[in-house]
C-alpha cells in the first residue's frame, strides 16, 4: 500500500489552499492558515487537520490503524 505524504490544507475561512507534508509519527492538531493566519483545529470526530481539510488524510488513518 502506497501512503501519500502530501496534502493540501484548504482554509474554511477564506479558502486559500497550501499543499504540506503531513507528519508520519504524529498528528497535526493546528494549522495556522498562510492566507488568513485563522488558526484551525480538527473538527469534532477528526484526528487532525489532515483529516478535517486536507485532500488526503493522515498517513495511519491512510493505513486505516488509530490515529492519535
Amino acid at each position: 500500500m502506497n501512503i501519500e505524504l502530501e496534502s493540501i490544507i484548504i482554509c474554511p475561512e477564506c479558502g486559500h489552499r497550501e499543499k504540506e507534508t503531513m507528519p508520519i509519527d504524529a498528528c497535526q492538531f493546528f494549522y495556522e492558515c498562510k492566507g488568513c493566519g485563522v488558526v484551525l483545529k480538527p473538527k469534532s470526530g477528526d484526528c487532525c487537520v489532515f483529516c478535517s481539510y486536507g485532500t488526503v488524510q493522515c498517513p495511519p488513518v491512510q493505513e486505516n490503524k488509530k490515529c492519535c
